[in-house]
């Protein structure tokens, strides 16, 4: 069965509502994802060029943390950057600031996510033109996709969409990132979304339906860990939930996730 790492997140410079961690105290919030028994950390980023990549290595190094994955969400929300914008500067700039987390994460051999960073609304065309553009920056650095639930955007809302997307860049280092919150409300079967994906899917987000900790919503997880077996997942899990019912919960959750695996 199922022996995936799981991460929490863990924001360098800007806050975010899927952390219970201030940037301010990345640090000592690296020892408590550690102590809570967690084997990796998500990393939410907005501008990688301002962060001192040895500083990071070094801290996750001393609590023998991998890093998963790299978020990029904050540089659409901060500063408006989208892969798909009309606006040649806006969507230049975000693809610039793509290939900035690509090389951050090239050493630690972390996925870089592109999630709202692809824009709310956009140009399909253009988003693809990005993401090939990427891809080719660095074909070591894998990057993931996240089909995203109408409300968030709408571009990309399903697994169906985004392979379809992945395929016609046709780049072997571009896949899909699933996130359990979003899969509920756009699959109709949950376990089928994750099947489809098969060996494009590069990582995984977890979150109940409601968007508290998994367990204190209605989400079918067997279904997915079902899925992940089915098709030998390899990748990282991390939980990208709110801190609710409260953040101690979320800590601990690390236990109680695992033993569903088995």
């Amino acid at each position: 069965m199922g022996n995936w790492p799981l991460g929490l997140i863990v924001p360098l410079q800007d806050p975010t509502p899927f952390s219970p961690f201030a940037p301010v105290e990345w640090r000592n919030a690296l020892g408590q994802v550690r102590s809570a028994g967690y084997a990796g950390v998500e990393l939410a980023i907005t501008d990688p060029e301002s962060i001192d990549h040895d500083d990071v290595a070094k801290a996750l190094c001393r609590e023998g943390l991998r890093l998963l994955s790299l978020t990029t969400g904050q540089a659409a929300a901060k500063e408006g950057l989208s892969l798909s914008s009309p606006e040649e500067d806006v969507r230049l700039r975000a693809v610039e600031r793509m290939k900035a987390h690509m090389h951050f994460a090239k050493p630690f051999e972390a996925v870089v996510i592109v999630g709202s960073l692809r824009g709310v609304e956009g140009d399909m065309d253009l988003l693809i033109e990005s993401l090939r553009e990427c891809a080719a920056y660095d074909t070591k650095v894998r990057i993931a996709l996240e089909p995203l639930n109408r409300y968030e955007s709408r571009l990309v809302n399903t697994a169906v969409e985004a392979l379809s997307i992945v395929n016609r860049a046709g780049a072997e280092n571009l896949g899909l990132l699933l996130d359990t919150f979003h899969a509920n409300i756009e699959e109709r079967e949950i376990g089928q979304a994750f099947r489809a994906a098969g060996e494009r899917l590069f990582h995984i987000h977890l979150a109940d339906s409601n968007r508290w900790v998994p367990g204190f919503g209605h989400l079918p997880f067997a279904e997915v860990w079902t899925a992940l077996n089915a098709i030998n997942y390899a990748g990282g899990l991390v939980i990208e939930a709110f801190p609710r019912p409260n953040a101690e919960v979320l800590l601990a959750s690390a236990k109680a996730i695992r033993s569903e695996w088995v």
